[in-house]
């Protein structure tokens, strides 16, 4: 039986979250970035591109429609499986007979590989044989695994979405749109071996008894372009051409999903387009940079002297590229009394994007300071204004005094000279 674990995406609510924040979050318009033109050309019945850092749909066009989705359905087969199995086991190929033009992996039933070189057969050459055991392996069989796929979409918030097939060939109640699977994509990237395994052109995958097979990525983009890196094809008569695809470049990265083209060409033309005008609107940003000082504090007993406050860590985000990240400095005391070390905590500093705060790093002491000695206190106590007053309270209590005394001595002098002498 099939060891089972938690992986990775057992951070179903962050995922979930990220992946929902991408659905529901307003349409950023096409003036919104200075730098960027207007959206380009796209001519897929259904596409939409969005940026995951920030929640932004860029694009989108019959985002929400309920479409056949061909093989882009293998995206939840693999998410179930990377939940349920672990990627070191070993598989056993169950039988599986093609109807006509399929794509598939090259297994002869009975072949022995990890859950790691199925899944790879699974998404890079798309094989239907490969999801078929999966489907098998992991939950007993296909009916059983579909009700699998079915809970997971819901979980996740999949609005337009449901499952009949593992393989994604056109079936009655097998369906997706747009957004759904951006959504997918943002919770399966979570997992290092998807990002890995799509970002492939090509693998070979171990049969164990010494057979190796080898296996062609059939997303194309990977090849054409250095920035693109996922994540899935699909075709079939009833669903045309599907590509959800991702890109990274100087930081940033996008999803793009593209359904329902005619041809490999204008799904990879589509693509490549909604990619390209993604990255060139958004940027990374260094909010706070580790070490920054950012403030400063007084340091009491030593006369002038203060201590700087710094940023514990650095803060990039993510941004449009006409827009500005703000800082907050809140709780930072007015004097500091020694002993105190560096990196003490003294403050924070809220990073704030669209009026709203994304971030929140320690302001820290950026050096170690001692405690006062008795001389820096006593030295302290005669510069302080209040010890001044009461010196010249004394002072002048003193003379005051001292005039007093000496016209009471001067009074009594004169009353003797005056008195009757008396013999």
């Amino acid at each position: 039986m099939v060891v089972r674990r938690r992986t990775a995406l057992r951070r179903d609510i962050a995922a979930a979250w990220v992946a929902l924040l991408t659905v529901v979050c307003v349409v950023v318009g096409p003036g919104t970035a200075a730098h960027a033109a207007g959206p380009p050309p796209i001519d897929a019945p259904a596409a939409v591109l969005v940026e995951p850092a920030t929640g932004d749909i860029v694009y989108q066009r019959g985002a929400n429609d309920r479409r056949s989705i061909a093989s882009t359905t293998k995206l939840m087969t693999a998410l179930v499986a990377l939940d349920k199995l672990n990627l070191k086991d070993v598989l056993s190929q169950v039988p599986y007979n093609p109807a006509g033009a399929e794509s598939l992996a090259g297994l002869r039933t009975g072949d022995r590989m990890t859950v790691a070189d199925f899944l790879r057969g699974l998404l890079l050459p798309s094989g239907n044989d490969a999801a078929q055991t999966l489907a098998v392996r992991t939950a007993g069989s296909r009916k059983a695994f579909v009700k699998l796929m079915n809970e997971r979409a819901k979980k996740i918030g999949l609005k337009n979405t449901h499952f009949a097939t593992p393989v994604g060939l056109d079936e009655p109640g097998n369906y997706s749109s747009a957004s759904d699977l951006a959504a997918l994509v943002l919770v399966l990237r979570t997992s290092s071996f998807f990002r890995e395994t799509t970002n492939r052109p090509d693998a070979y995958l171990k049969v164990r008894g010494g057979r190796t097979i080898h296996v062609i990525n059939r997303n194309r983009l990977i090849r054409k372009a250095g920035f693109v890196n996922g994540a899935k094809t699909g075709h079939t008569s009833g669903a045309g051409y599907c590509l959800v695809g991702s890109a990274t470049r100087d930081g940033v990265t996008v999803v793009s999903v593209v359904l329902g083209t005619g041809s490999e060409e204008s799904r990879d033309r589509n693509s490549l387009r909604l990619l390209r005008y993604g990255l060139q609107r958004y940027r990374v940003v260094t909010a706070v940079k580790q070490g920054e000082s950012l403030a400063e504090t007084a340091v009491k007993y030593r006369d002038g002297q203060s201590l700087e406050l710094v940023a514990s860590r650095s803060v990039k985000r993510t941004a449009r590229r006409d827009e500005q990240l703000t800082t907050r400095l809140i709780g930072v005391p007015k004097e500091i009394e020694g002993p105190l070390a560096k990196g003490t905590r003294l403050g924070t500093i809220l990073v704030r994007q669209r009026g709203k705060t994304v971030d929140r790093i320690a302001l820290v002491a950026a050096r170690d300071v001692p405690a006062a000695t008795a001389t820096e206190r006593l030295s302290d106590y005669g510069r302080r204004p209040e010890t001044l007053l009461l010196f010249a309270a004394f002072v002048g209590g003193s003379l005051l005094l001292v005039l007093l005394r000496r016209r009471s001595h001067r009074g009594g002098s004169v009353t003797g000279r005056d008195s009757p002498e008396i013999a």
